[in-house]
């Protein structure tokens, strides 16, 4: 298991993790990553390089330019974070085909889809989840994973405040993470579906919280 496995894994089992999470990222919630077309374009570029090179300047300099590092003054850990804030507008945009109306349904398919839409670019989402495990890229790491479940929240059209929006946010960064390195492992389909479902269901007994996530039998 990889550092940043270790570490959502140890800090996000409970309401607090999330807080803990969120102080690392920008002492509060994680901001909104504001699209930018050039930075966008360039990233989405260099996905096919980065199975080979990884996620570096070598690569984004190949793909978009010999002046596109300048796009990205965070260095490669910035590449990665605005590559996942690609992954979840699209996921978002998804929101609109969905036409179940139950919130835990909603979600179910909404973490579903980003794995789907994520799954020609495995290898990279690999590589970038490696180069946040790093020590000094922590912060980007935490950032990513906090943006990706409020996303996910937002786009199910749930309208929490308070302790259960934190709860709720803190769970489902449990059950993502978790979802996500086994979809790593074994792909999508019918066994990562299963293994999703299993996940919520362990949180189903944790007050409104659980009974809102139950997955549907």
């Amino acid at each position: 298991m990889t550092r940043l496995a270790r570490m959502l894994m140890s800090a996000l089992p409970v309401a607090g993790g999330l807080s803990a999470l969120a102080g690392i990222a920008n002492n509060g919630f994680a901001p909104s990553l504001e699209p930018d077309p050039a930075r966008d374009d360039a990233i989405r570029a260099m996905l096919p390089l980065v199975p080979e090179l990884g996620w570096t300047v070598r690569a984004l300099r190949q793909a978009a330019g010999p002046d596109a590092d300048l796009l990205f003054p965070g260095g490669p850990a910035e590449m990665v974070e605005t590559h996942s804030a690609i992954a979840d507008a699209a996921m978002a945009a998804s929101a609109e085909l969905i036409e179940e109306t139950r919130l835990s349904r909603r979600v179910r398919a909404l973490l579903l889809a980003r794995l789907d839409q994520a799954e020609p670019d495995r290898e990279a989402v690999r590589r970038g989840l490696s180069l946040l495990s790093l020590p000094g890229n922590r912060p980007a790491a935490a950032r990513s994973l906090l943006r990706t479940v409020d996303t996910v929240w937002q786009a199910a059209g749930d309208t929490a405040t308070g302790f259960s929006w934190y709860s709720k946010r803190a769970l489902l960064a449990g059950v993502y993470s978790a979802t996500l390195l086994y979809w790593l492992r074994r792909g999508g389909g019918p066994d990562t579906e299963a293994f999703l479902d299993r996940r919520l269901a362990e949180v189903a007994g944790i007050g409104s919280l659980g009974r809102r996530l139950r997955p549907a039998g």
